[in-house]
């Protein structure tokens, strides 16, 4: 059976001070987390905000795996206008420096931006190079800091939504070390699910586990959607993937509704795991 830790993210409790959510996540029975960069949450520009919560994150006994670097509609890493992309460089490093200060080991990114369409081919190529070439900066304060990036494959409709243009990035980017963080939801929505895991393998290193029902990214627990989640841990399995599988599910509910989905989601996978050791 794979002995994958599994971990949940901040970001279902997105509305709440992370100094509020982390005694309930740690309640919860979950010691692995990754952070959220939701302002409301945890506004990273606030070193003081940071450091209390990274002081929290060492008190409650809980390991902070991974901070989800911020997104939004004004940081495009891909933009054609210079002054974006540089802001957005700066935001990306900032977010790393907060990541390193809660004791992070991974910071993940979404390489694309956040508006709905997929480029011209035409403005796919300019947008690729100039992705690779902010992600070298951010690359490399992240090694500075000793922290790794990890890109996360977006949605379908949205730049860096396949595993093709995943891989193009990884290619054009200088350094090493740099990997991928795969989305359970996003690859289903976008058909990539069956080969993903196989494809991203060697740059593999941790998983956004969510659910959805085939049509809009839901963020469902675990076994409350349409993926097929005894052939992606077989497929992990073959790949002898290591990593950890972090819950990254919708804040909808009462805290404690929300918790609820988390532990059965978190049973759910334990229990699918002792079941592809025997039949995968």
């Amino acid at each position: 059976m794979s002995d994958w830790p599994c971990g949940l993210s901040t970001g279902c409790y997105y509305r709440t001070p992370i100094l509020e959510a982390l005694p309930r996540v740690r309640d919860g029975g979950f010691t692995l987390i990754e952070v959220c960069s939701f302002p409301a949450h945890l506004d990273y520009h606030n070193r003081g905000q940071v450091e209390a919560a990274a002081a929290a994150i060492r008190d409650l006994g809980i390991v902070a795996n991974s901070m989800h670097a911020p997104f939004a509609d004004h940081i495009d890493i891909s933009s054609g206008d210079r002054p974006q992309r540089e802001n957005s460089v700066r935001e990306l490093c900032l977010a790393s420096d907060a990541a390193a200060a809660l004791g992070c080991r991974y910071l993940v990114l979404h390489p694309g931006p956040e508006m709905a369409g997929r480029p011209t081919p035409e403005n796919w190529y300019w947008r690729m190079q100039n992705a690779a070439e902010s992600l070298n900066h951010v690359a490399d304060r992240c090694r500075e800091l000793g922290i790794i990036l990890l890109l996360e494959n977006m949605l379908p409709h949205l730049l860096f939504g396949h595993a093709s243009d995943m891989l193009w990035l990884l290619g054009a980017i200088r350094g090493t070390g740099v990997g991928t963080c795969l989305d359970t939801g996003h690859a289903a929505l976008s058909g990539d699910m069956p080969t993903v895991v196989h494809k991203l393998s060697g740059h593999l290193q941790m998983l956004h586990v969510n659910d959805n029902l085939g049509q809009y990214d839901d963020h469902l627990p675990p076994g409350d959607g349409h993926i097929d989640w005894l052939s992606l841990i077989c497929q992990l399995n073959r790949q002898r993937f290591q990593g950890p599988l972090i819950l990254e599910l919708a804040g909808v509910g009462t805290p404690d509704e929300i918790m609820e989905r988390a532990r059965r989601a978190r049973d759910f996978l334990a229990d699918l795991s002792r079941r592809a050791a025997v039949e995968c």
